[in-house]
């Protein structure tokens, strides 16, 4: 059986999870911090979560890991048969996570940890949400779903990859991202309902 290892807390582990659950995979939840600890980092080099343990074995990247369910279990599919619409659903994951998700990180500390982000990094988080809001915005469908008429792995990432940004954008500029693009946030709202995501949103609470 797969053990996924991270916490609640992690959108990239409720991401993985709620993938799990679409594919219909057992599963066991070890509940682990992100670690710079020596055992915890031969499992996730980076000591990120979430990580996956199978026969003994571990793989990190929610995406790889995604790649990797996909491949174990094809049916039912979380990415498209054909090679480019495929290949156009990942572009539209990566530049979720590049431009949007690890921007915001930047200030994360500050938004929720006490910590202090200079106004220079403030602003050039906001410039740069703004622009990746763009850049994604290019490639959306919403059709109904984030890349097309089916569900897909690229509508996880628009759950957990727009959230977490929103909050810290919100917290400390006051800004919705998602504001001015109303097809996505009506998708949001959708997706919010989807019984993956509304089981791994219930363990939170």
């Amino acid at each position: 059986m797969i053990k996924l290892h991270g916490i609640l807390g992690s959108n990239y582990y409720s991401l993985t999870k709620a993938a799990l659950l679409e594919k219909g995979m057992a599963f066991e939840e070890v509940q682990a911090p992100p670690s710079q600890e020596g055992d915890y980092l031969t499992k996730s080099p980076m000591g990120k979560v979430p990580c996956i343990e199978v026969d003994g074995g571990f793989l990190s990247e929610s995406l790889a890991i995604a790649t990797y369910l996909e491949t174990i279990q094809p049916d039912p599919a979380l990415l498209p048969a054909d090679p480019f619409a495929r290949a156009k659903t990942i572009e539209l994951i990566r530049h979720i996570e590049l431009d949007v998700e690890l921007v915001a990180r930047r200030c994360l500390p500050a938004a929720f940890f006490g910590a202090t982000a200079s106004e220079e990094l403030q602003k050039s988080t906001q410039k740069g949400l703004a622009k990746g809001m763009r850049a994604v915005n290019r490639l959306v469908a919403c059709d109904p779903f984030i890349a097309g008429p089916d569900f897909t792995l690229a509508d996880l990432y628009a759950f957990y990859g727009f959230g977490l940004p929103n909050q810290i954008s919100q917290k400390l500029f006051g800004e919705d991202i998602l504001a001015d693009y109303p097809a996505i946030q009506t998708l949001m709202g959708q997706l919010a309902e989807r019984d993956s995501i509304r089981e791994v949103e219930a363990a939170k609470h």
